[in-house]
């Protein structure tokens, strides 16, 4: 098994509509007013941006994000990542009640030295990290959701 490989899935409900929850989550360069981990998002086209992010492990990552799939019909945002991670990472929107169920998958290689270094000793810390991200990110974008 490649320790610098990983596969993450988040499960977030929120209680907005799909269509408000896509709205959000398509405009990326508004991340880091409601995802205070995601610290800097600088498009480079309509598609593609750079983003620099920062959680609690004492190191940032910076990936160029690249939308590949775009469809609000079905509910679906897909972009490639390439870096200090390289992959993809997916939005899919699903209405539960009258709000959404979000779920995020994302699949990585590690790239960044430093980290592949430490790849077998720190991948439940890196795992954790990412558990803590997410769940910062789901009650940002609750927040940001009710206040718009």
């Amino acid at each position: 098994m490649d320790r610098t490989h990983y596969r993450f899935r988040s499960l977030w409900t929120l209680a907005a509509p799909p269509a408000a929850v896509f709205e959000a989550l398509e405009r990326v360069e508004d991340y880091p007013r409601w995802w205070r981990q995601v610290r800097e998002v600088r498009r480079t086209d309509d598609t593609t941006g750079v983003i620099r992010i920062r959680s609690l492990l004492p190191y940032g990552l910076t990936v160029t994000a690249r939308q590949v799939r775009r469809d609000p019909a079905a509910g679906v945002l897909e972009a490639t990542m390439s870096g200090d991670l390289d992959g993809w990472a997916r939005w899919t929107l699903t209405a539960r009640g009258s709000g959404t169920l979000a779920r995020y998958d994302q699949e990585v290689d590690v790239r960044k030295p430093l980290l592949r270094r430490f790849a077998v000793p720190g991948r439940p810390l890196l795992r954790l990290n990412h558990r803590l991200m997410m769940r910062a990110g789901r009650r940002g974008l609750a927040a940001y959701l009710q206040a718009v």
